[in-house]
């Protein structure tokens, strides 16, 4: 998520004027330091972020009750970004499937420059609103939705294009920077800014600012899913069983939540297909698995609703 070489667009702030982009006192010398002083020098910033994060609870709440009305009505949570923000937002949406247990396309997390650009930079195409509408464009952005902007910045033409498309369509837009003030604050209906500082290396917004949107993205996506019923308790209870570890898990929760022991707990982790809710729920009331299917639809899925309702 390096400066762009472009020249600064006149109606965009001045990108030696964020606070992203200004020199650290504490690391003005640490091509001169030694491994451990640079790693210090690091920690002791990275320690700001969490506070930074903090200032802006309020807004990430409020972004976590739209996203999970929009959700539980059939829309899409979608995150939009270039660089280092953009693959910030494909990987938190990756994660959802396996975690959360929903299908794909119901988080959807986009790079500028496509799927290639997560794993080789593509930063040129950051500098190209119209890139950004095409591509909210092509993921068919609509009133039901949820549109995240990220950008570092504020100011990234490619999420300010996907960011007004999105609103156009009646999207709820969502932007997340590390400025205030800025283009995108001006653009969308709720802006989350957690003001990080200058990084450790002058502009390198994959430090701090990264981290920053990581956490927030973190709680926007874990928020939303748990306001949906996908934990009970702390526990991951929709967790997709695909490998051994996973099959771990979800046994542990089946053994955490019902108190059976691990060989009777294997047995009905089994009979319902691997899925500890329906085991959980078949534990509870004796049902069979397809009966505790059943029981849970009746209860849109929420494992609590469902086990209060045997009560």
């Amino acid at each position: 998520m390096s400066a762009s070489l472009q020249p600064d667009h006149p109606s965009q702030p001045v990108l030696s004027e964020l606070v992203t982009e200004q020199d650290n006192p504490a690391s003005r010398d640490i091509d001169r330091k030694s491994a451990l002083e640079i790693v210090e020098i690091i920690n002791a910033e990275d320690a700001r972020v969490a506070e930074a994060v903090k200032q802006e609870l309020p807004q990430i709440a409020r972004a976590i009750e739209v996203i999970a009305a929009r959700l539980r009505r059939g829309g899409r949570l979608i995150y939009m970004g270039a660089g280092t923000s953009g693959r910030l937002g494909a990987l938190d949406a990756s994660e959802c499937p396996p975690t959360f247990n929903v299908p794909p396309e119901m988080v959807v997390g986009w790079v500028a420059g496509g799927p290639a650009a997560l794993s080789q930079a593509s930063e040129d195409v950051e500098d190209s609103a119209e890139a950004g509408r095409d591509d909210a464009q092509r993921l068919q952005v609509s009133s039901a939705d949820v549109l995240v902007a990220i950008t570092a910045s504020g100011r990234t033409p490619y999420a300010l294009g996907a960011a007004r498309y999105a609103r156009e369509q009646g999207a709820f837009t969502i932007g997340l920077a590390c400025n205030r003030r800025t283009p995108l604050e001006a653009l969308v209906e709720l802006m989350i800014a957690p003001v990080v500082g200058p990084e450790v290396i002058t502009g390198s917004t994959r430090l701090k600012a990264g981290t920053a949107q990581k956490m927030v993205l973190n709680m926007l996506s874990t928020g939303s899913m748990i306001l949906l019923g996908k934990t009970y308790g702390n526990l991951m209870v929709d967790v997709q069983a695909t490998n051994y570890k996973l099959q771990q898990r979800a046994l542990r929760i089946v053994q955490l939540v019902t108190g059976l022991e691990r060989s009777a707990a294997e047995a009905l982790l089994a009979q319902a297909n691997g899925e500890a809710k329906t085991a959980i729920v078949c534990a509870r009331s004796g049902l069979d698995p397809e009966s505790a299917r059943r029981r849970l639809a009746e209860h849109d899925f929420i494992l609590r609703a469902t086990l209060d309702s045997l009560s």
